[in-house]
């Protein structure tokens, strides 16, 4: 249930983002989840795309600082407090949260969201242990 993400470093100026979300899409990439990190300088757009390898290759030849890392995507209960069930799992096993953002979707009735822990294998065992819904890269290709 390995999903790959791509972080983009992206210059806290006018036109950068659109600048990479353009460069992906003229290569027929499309972008599944997104997110934007705001910071000083630089801000991170991180993405679940259809195409990492040329994601990858599109972005880094246009200046682009672009990493890779591994990240759990999950259905939970679309309901009120729905999060806090994942949550609860994790937080009973001391397993931190980095970051969670959510795909849009309309193919199931749970709220798929993204999320990055620190010790990302002890909680994908967990998470299959509760019998938690996870996704895969085939999954989220038909979200």
């Amino acid at each position: 249930m390995v999903v790959k993400q791509i972080s983009v470093f992206v210059e806290n100026s006018e036109g950068k983002v659109k600048k990479a979300i353009n460069e992906i899409s003229k290569e027929g990439i499309n972008i599944r989840a997104l997110s934007i990190a705001d910071g000083t300088e630089f801000g991170i757009l991180r993405l679940i795309v259809t195409d990492n390898e040329k994601t990858k290759k599109t972005l880094q030849n246009e200046g682009f600082i672009v990493k890779e890392s591994e990240v759990i995507v999950i259905g939970i209960p679309d309901e009120p407090n729905g999060l806090n069930s994942l949550l609860e799992i994790l937080e009973g096993e001391n397993i931190n949260l980095e970051y969670v953002y959510a795909f849009a979707n309309n193919k199931t009735d749970e709220a798929v969201v993204v999320i990055k822990v620190e010790n990302y294998e002890k909680a994908k065992k967990l998470l299959e242990s509760n019998n938690a819904n996870l996704f895969d890269e085939k999954d989220i290709a038909n979200l």
